[in-house]
């Protein structure tokens, strides 16, 4: 306990919000990651499937490189601004109804904790020393689990989605690039199906679900895009059409 009387917080014990936020943002890297393996190396294989030389290559992949990673950015700036303006809407309504209405908020505050198995009268206590500490935040962590402190941040989710993307597109360019031309789809195929089975275990990981189940299930969907890409590029290449 501390000198006033209540337990201390240990600085050196991560507690529960902190580490789902940090979990979710780790998903989330590990889940752009993946998008960015699949998407380019379907490119990649699906040009190799034509013509295995490097310009082509290295021009359809940095495309899809450079495109997918704005569309990620862009996605998650959109998705996470409505989110935000969605939590500051919210907050701005709880301030006001506290200005506007204190002893009905007070009421409400008290009827959650109640709700939640205390007796009235320790409900009414609860609600009444958390309102002289922080009647916002109190109601806001009560009645809409949001912190006031911890509003999202489009930018930093839009730049995070685009780098774990690049991250994982690097990926595929280098495995299709860098290898002799006669196995490059052979060694890219290998070198992207174990990268996907790495991502897939450790998004079950941090999700707590099957490492082994979500690997299959990633290298399955993985190698469909890939045939898939390969084949219509091959197909297109012997047509004569490219």
């Amino acid at each position: 306990m501390d000198s006033a009387g209540a337990p201390a917080l240990h600085d050196n014990e991560p507690h529960q919000n902190d580490i789902a936020q940090r979990l979710n943002w780790l998903r989330a890297g590990v889940l752009g990651a993946n998008d960015g393996i699949v998407s380019v190396a379907a490119i990649v294989v699906g040009v190799a499937g034509v013509n295995t030389a490097s310009g082509p290559i290295l021009i359809a992949g940095t495309a899809g490189l450079v495109g997918g990673a704005i569309s990620m950015a862009l996605g998650e700036y959109v998705s996470v601004s409505s989110q935000k303006d969605s939590q500051e809407a919210l907050i701005e309504k709880e301030r006001r109804e506290l200005q506007e209405q204190p002893e009905e908020e007070l009421e409400e505050l008290a009827a959650i904790y109640h709700g939640k198995g205390l007796s009235a009268d320790t409900a009414l206590t609860v609600a009444k020393e958390l309102t002289a500490h922080d009647a916002l935040g109190a109601h806001l962590s009560a009645e809409l689990n949001i912190d006031e402190t911890d509003i999202v941040s489009p930018w930093h989710a839009a730049l995070a989605s685009a780098v774990a993307f690049l991250a994982g597109a690097i990926l595929p360019m280098l495995a299709i690039l860098l290898p002799p031309q006669n196995i490059r789809v052979p060694l890219t195929f290998a070198a992207v199906l174990v990268a996907l089975a790495a991502t897939g275990a450790l998004g079950a990981w941090i999700g707590g679900g099957s490492k082994s189940r979500a690997a299959v299930r990633v290298v399955l969907g993985g190698a469909l895009a890939l045939a898939a890409t390969y084949s219509v590029g091959n197909l297109l290449g012997a047509s004569g059409v490219l």
